[in-house]
């Protein structure tokens, strides 16, 4: 059986497993609603006034049990219930899936589709498909409305039909009403700054326009950065993550493509090509939508009919070849390229009918008669066929000049597909990039090697440099101002330099997963660490890293002090750091269990440290000697499940946690005991608000929600606003507090992957985002 057919068979017993997995999960949704109805109408016929604790599903089989087996014994009246009435059984596993089954979903097709190691796009898919849930949502059932006690002064709201209860201040349990209509916030939020570029896995997505902008993209933001007036402006129009780009040959009109992506109402949105104006950043055409499949790959215009057609290649088994009329959005015909990965799709410069192709093992010379193409296949002969064709451009007169994963250039006589000229050997590894400059150099960029080549009308080289290794290899290269050049990296920055080996970094990013992120108690300044094991602090005006520092585990949280000296950084493996923010010296290191610590948070004062672990405790450190000495006090053992938020009590007496089953409790950080009174906290004043799960924060969650859809709160420092980051690649805005069940807000768009994080800087000027898979930064102003 050939490799296609196997790969064919195993797509089709993947999706008979999803679709078996969708019916048992309608079917356990069906369940869950019979015995909320049946609950329901057993409470109505022996009611005599509510149960403080009493969970609503108490028949699921789900219950939480302990040791042995044995059921939990229900708490006394008097004591502080588990908000959640059921513990971590089914909640752990559904927050994990929720963030890594959709992307496993799709790991297959990436494999085959960029089996040269560089698909991210599923990954990305994250936040986007694990929308995919919202359209369940709206089949399971009608969500259940809050309930308020007015006697015992708490409101019970429902994640996924489990009861979260939230008790308020004292004052308000007189005058509290669910029918009260929340406000909107008094700020809106604008997209200021945009920190990343995604080279990793994406080719041919850097330009220079005749504005001295540079275009590029990362998630689903278009930027164009004008990098000497230190300004960026936004295209803002895909819906999901953006996978390649072309600049008409008026330099003026762009044309974008996406992968598959989510509506703002939870629907699937297909792929498309959207063609706009740089210059209004207004949309003037939608090509494809219905006809790509999973993304668009490759896209181009035309060059020797004024850029009226445009060709692109998208990511479905075939990697079908189309060629659109864009200004009428016609197709004018379309072929099935190939069933191996395409990685460059261009037009001739001279022949309009004319497309070359090339990816694994292959370079195509298509020709489009009629709405019918004909294709002639490259013959390598006598020279060694490479694995990959990556990358190709064209001579001056006409000749296709293509680079391989061996380190070949290869020059393709004009109207042939054999090899008129080849420099083997070229680099040492593969040709990432070809760029030919205006002057008819020809400028090469290698991967393994790091290499920039130039080359002369003749091919004899001219110039070598090699990019510095903190950098990465080259991904991608154009011609900037002058000798100037641009340089994309699969580390993710982009470079200007000259061949004479002047480099200078204008955009960097993370190349992993981002989840921590904390903004500077007193500077116009934040922090982000994610899986890259970079740690990086930022410059929320100029806009560029004031430090990066590389630690030995992949991070996932972090927190500064509040005098602003150090910051405490939280990885995966248990360990966690503080480093010196002026020096990012290390200034101690300590290991508390195997698992991920998901929260790192001092106290307001300074003389305490909690860390959230994945491992279902809380550690509590006393912090001393300038911030540079810690002491162990003990855990807080209580969560049955990993915990996900903390905040501190404004006199550091109280802290409060969420964990990954929707349970809200309560502690005592300085003898690490479980508060079981709900009178001591009642009407306690928290110093933040991180934790999604609250009385003060409970109006954020929209109708149908799933308990994993919000993942990060934070209420700004003057206590008007509340932001949070969600699962579907959205950013909102709130008011503060956010106390009435589904309260109005305003809802901004820009990630293309679950945003991880939300932090107002310290004079909430500016709101920071993380994007999860997506890897992006995002600086919103507040107006």
């Amino acid at each position: 059986m050939e490799v296609t057919d196997r790969i064919a068979s195993l797509e089709q017993r993947v999706q008979m497993q999803e679709d078996e997995i969708q019916l048992l999960k309608s079917a356990l949704a069906d369940v869950v609603r019979r015995l909320n109805v049946s609950e329901e109408q057993h409470a109505m016929l022996n009611r005599k006034g509510p149960t403080k604790a009493r969970p609503l599903v108490p028949a699921l089989p789900l219950r939480p049990t302990v040791n042995n087996g044995t059921v939990l014994p229900k708490k006394p009246s008097g004591s502080l219930p588990s908000p959640s009435g059921t513990r971590k059984d089914i909640s752990t596993a559904t927050k994990s899936s929720v963030k890594r089954s959709n992307s496993s979903e799709r790991m297959c097709s990436a494999a085959r589709r960029e089996s040269f190691g560089e698909s991210k796009s599923n990954r990305t898919r994250t936040g986007s498909t694990s929308s995919g849930s919202s359209g369940k949502k709206t089949s399971e059932g009608k969500s259940k409305d809050p309930l308020y006690n007015a006697e015992e002064g708490y409101v019970k709201m429902f994640l996924r039909g489990r009861p979260v209860t939230m008790y308020m201040p004292q004052e308000l349990r007189d005058t509290y009403s669910l029918e009260d209509k929340a406000e909107l916030p008094t700020k809106k939020l604008k997209l200021d700054w945009v920190y990343g570029y995604r080279g990793r896995d994406c080719r041919c997505n850097l330009y220079l326009l005749p504005t001295g902008e540079i275009v590029y993209f990362i998630a689903s933001v278009v930027v164009l950065y004008n990098v000497e007036e230190q300004l960026q402006r936004h295209y803002t129009g895909h819906n999901d993550d953006v996978k390649c780009l072309a600049v008409h040959p008026d330099r003026i009109t762009i044309a974008t493509g996406q992968v598959t992506g989510i509506t703002k109402d939870g629907n699937q949105a297909a792929p498309h090509v959207r063609i706009w104006d740089s210059v209004s950043l207004n949309t003037l055409h939608t090509i494809g939508t219905g006809f790509f499949d999973r993304s668009v790959s490759c896209i181009a215009f035309s060059k020797s009919n004024g850029g009226s057609t445009l060709c692109a290649v998208d990511d479905s088994n075939d990697h079908v070849l189309s060629v659109w009329d864009w200004q009428k959005v016609e197709r004018l015909g379309d072929i099935k390229c190939s069933n191996e990965p395409i990685f460059a799709a261009d037009f001739h410069p001279t022949e309009t009918n004319i497309i070359v192709t090339c990816g694994k093992s292959h370079i195509y010379f298509w020709t489009l008669e009629g709405g019918s193409f004909t294709k002639k296949q490259g013959l390598f002969e006598k020279h060694e066929k490479p694995k990959f064709v990556l990358c190709s451009t064209f001579a001056e007169n006409g000749d296709s000049i293509t680079g391989d994963s061996s380190g070949n250039i290869l020059i393709w006589g004009k109207g042939t597909s054999r090899i008129s000229y080849a420099i083997a050997g070229a680099h040492e590894g593969g040709i990432f990039a070809v760029c030919m400059l205006r002057n008819g150099t020809l400028v090469t960029g290698g991967g393994k090697d790091r290499k920039l080549i130039s080359w002369d009308r003749n091919y004899h080289k001219m110039q070598e440099t090699e990019v510095p290794e903190q950098f990465g290899p080259v991904r991608t290269v154009a011609e900037g101002r002058g000798d100037v050049l641009l340089v994309g990296t699969t580390r993710n920055f982009i470079l200007q330099c000259t061949l004479s080996g002047d480099f200078h970094p204008i955009t960097q990013g993370h190349t992993d997963e981002l989840w921590g992120l904390s903004a500077h108690p007193t500077e116009e300044q934040f922090l982000t660490c994610g899986h890259d094991k970079h740690v990086t602090l930022w410059d929320a005006v100029g806009h560029q890293p004031i430090w990066s520092k590389i630690i030995e585990d992949p991070a996932q949280s972090a927190g500064f002090h509040p005098s602003g000296c150090v910051v405490a950084i939280g990885t995966q493996t248990g360990r966690w750091l503080v480093l010196d923010t002026e020096t990012k010296d290390l200034v101690t290191v300590h290991t508390d269990g195997n698992e991920q610590l998901s929260v790192m948070r001092y106290s307001p004062e300074g003389n305490y440290l909690a860390i959230g672990s994945h491992d279902n405790y809380i550690y509590i450190y006393t912090v001393s000697e300038n911030s540079r000495k810690y002491s162990r006090v003990g855990k807080c053992s209580g969560h049955s499940s990993f915990i996900t938020h903390l905040d501190w009590s404004l006199d550091s007496q109280y802290l409060i946690s969420n964990s990954g089953d929707y349970e809200i409790l309560y502690w005592t950080p300085s003898a690490c005991k479980q508060v079981v009174s709900v009178e001591n906290v009642r009407d306690v004043q928290w110093a933040s608000y991180t934790c999604t799960l609250g009385f003060h924060v409970f109006g954020v969650w929209p109708e149908g929600s799933d308990g994993t859809d919000i993942n990060a709160v934070c209420r700004s420092n003057d206590k008007k606003l509340l932001s949070t980051g969600d699962d579907f690649g959205k950013v909102h805005l709130f008011a503060s507090p956010c106390s009435q069940a589904r309260a109005p807000g305003c809802m901004y768009v820009g990630h293309s992957s679950h945003v991880t994080s939300v932090s107002f800087l310290h004079n909430d000027s500016q709101l920071v985002s993380t994007g999860g898979k997506d890897m992006s930064i995002m600086q919103w102003k507040v107006i």
